[in-house]
């Protein structure tokens, strides 16, 4: 039997939503930090567990695969556990399993643990997100989404320089312990603070297992072969290339399934929303160009500039630095104005900081990444808030986990698309610059005669001579040409990136402007 409105308003107390804002961050900035804070950490891992770096790599793929199995289920999920419960249960067995890999004797535990991990912090970021767009006015939605945001933007960015010095300092297992208090204070503020509202229930008794299995193995399938694609040199191994043929398979006989089944475990008919199907394609390529960037930038100054690992890290920092302070001025003010406004600046902004980025070379110092990044921080800031306040303007309550969690899954298939095919440019570039470069230093140019003889003449100086001396210039020599092959390859990434920032400006106009009521969302 229904229950009247005065029983509900009773049953969903009032809250102030920035208590529930904490509450759901806590446990999401948790997650998110752990994609990256075990980056600079396998080396130790691989020591640590006797397994080598290939093989330690899939303690990142495998956290990254459950991840993605989660993600688009969690309005599915949330409706029939509840979402107060599934917030309960992600965040526990996400620091649980925290504790075990930190625990872990042997590496194919640790990759164990690591997937109950993964599976546990799936569902955090889009019931964060669902639950702030609807504890919050549709008018301050975008302090909602700016609060939201620094922790989406600046964990990844933090997480290499906090795994790197807990590393250093203690050891790799505090990588994970450090979850701890995070998980505890928000498995408290959890309990104490959101409540599920009256429109969060179960629809039906049924379950769509084959639709959840089809999903499971097309997307698992496609993140193994984004993170080990590069690896195993792409389509000339067998093995790449099934896992492309199941993913395909997969996924679309998912898509004709959840068209036509009446009870789909995710509703794709909200992509006919012409606003939200829009963002969602900007925020594939806006993760596609962040984390294509995240990755060139630490490999440039560890390689090329010689920055030690923690160094490099705190040389990424001034990106989160500008978010922080960007996300919470644009969250301020940005009911006061159209936010595709905001978009439309924000991807020229970035291009042009992208591009600044793509003019730096070997003699670049610290002050010369600061800025481009800071400034870079700040335009995404103007991406990132706006951008998720339209697409989700139209969309009902009800359907608000759903589309949060395919937002979310688009977002990270575009990051791991993103960070494989800036890896494979990288070597494909370099490899296409020693070529040309090459094609100049040969025995008849003088100028590389020069070089030798004055590489010759350094080596004998220490002792080395004769032939040895000479095949030592050669490497020297060949050492040169590739730092510059490299670094050329970086400035035509950066530039690529940079126009597909601009390519994303006319998208933009085809989002519909949201229109701000007055009327409050029903707190948590």
């Amino acid at each position: 039997m229904a229950s009247n409105p005065k029983e509900q308003a009773h049953a969903v107390p009032h809250i102030n939503p920035w208590i529930i804002a904490i509450a759901v961050m806590l446990g999401t900035f948790m997650e998110v930090l752990d994609t990256t804070v075990v980056n600079v950490s396998l080396p130790h891992i691989a020591g640590s567990l006797s397994a080598t770096i290939d093989e330690a790599t899939w303690v990142i793929t495998s956290y990254l695969v459950a991840n993605a199995m989660i993600l688009p289920i969690t309005g599915w999920l949330a409706n029939y556990f509840g979402r107060k419960r599934l917030l309960m249960m992600s965040v526990t067995g996400f620091t649980a399993a925290s504790v075990l890999c930190g625990l872990a004797p042997t590496l194919s535990m640790l990759i164990l643990f690591r997937v109950i991990q993964g599976a546990a912090g799936g569902a955090l970021q889009p019931l964060s997100q669902a639950v702030l767009l609807e504890s919050f006015p549709p008018e301050q939605r975008g302090k909602a989404m700016g609060f939201w945001g620094q922790g989406i933007v600046v964990a990844p960015i933090i997480g290499p320089v906090l795994g790197g010095w807990l590393t250093d300092t203690y050891s790799w297992r505090w990588v994970f312990y450090i979850n701890i208090p995070f998980g505890i204070a928000s498995i408290i503020m959890t309990s104490l603070f959101i409540f599920d509202p009256p429109y969060i229930k179960r629809t039906s008794s049924r379950i769509d297992y084959w639709g959840m299995g089809m999903l499971a193995v097309g997307i698992g399938a496609l993140q193994v072969m984004l993170d080990k694609g590069q690896e195993q040199d792409w389509f000339s191994s067998h093995w790449i290339s099934a896992l492309l043929v199941i993913a395909a398979v997969f996924l679309v006989a998912f898509v004709i399934r959840e068209l036509k089944t009446d009870h789909p475990v995710v509703s794709l008919r909200v992509f006919r929303d012409r606003t939200y199907s829009t963002g969602v394609l900007l925020m594939t390529l806006l993760g596609f160009v962040l984390y294509g960037s995240l990755v060139l930038l630490p490999i440039w100054l560890q390689t090329l500039l010689g920055y030690p690992a923690v160094q490099a890290g705190i040389a990424m920092a001034p990106r989160g630095i500008g978010s922080f302070i960007g996300m919470t001025v644009i969250g301020r003010v940005m009911h006061k104005f159209d936010p595709r406004k905001f978009l439309a600046i924000g991807l020229f902004i970035g291009a042009a900081t992208l591009y600044q980025l793509s003019r730096l070379n070997l003699e670049a110092g610290y002050w010369d990444f600061f800025w481009p990044q800071f400034v870079q921080g700040i335009s995404l800031a103007m991406l990132f808030v706006p951008l998720t306040t339209i697409a989700m303007s139209n969309i009902p309550r009800e359907g608000m986990g759903n589309a949060t969690s395919l937002f979310n899954l688009l977002r990270n298939l575009g990051g791991g698309i993103g960070i494989a095919g800036v890896s494979t440019l990288v070597a494909r570039y370099s490899q296409k610059h020693i070529n040309m470069l090459g094609a100049n230093v040969t025995a008849f140019n003088p100028q590389t005669q020069a070089l030798l003889h004055r590489l010759q003449a350094g080596l004998a100086a220490r002792g080395t001579g004769g032939v040895l001396a000479q095949k030592r210039s050669y490497g020297a020599l060949f050492g040169v040409i590739e730092r510059q092959a490299t670094l050329l390859s970086y400035i035509d990434l950066f530039q690529l990136l940079a126009l597909i920032f601009l390519a994303m400006i006319p998208l933009v106009m085809i989002m519909k402007k949201p229109s701000h009521g007055t009327k409050p969302v029903a707190a948590h």
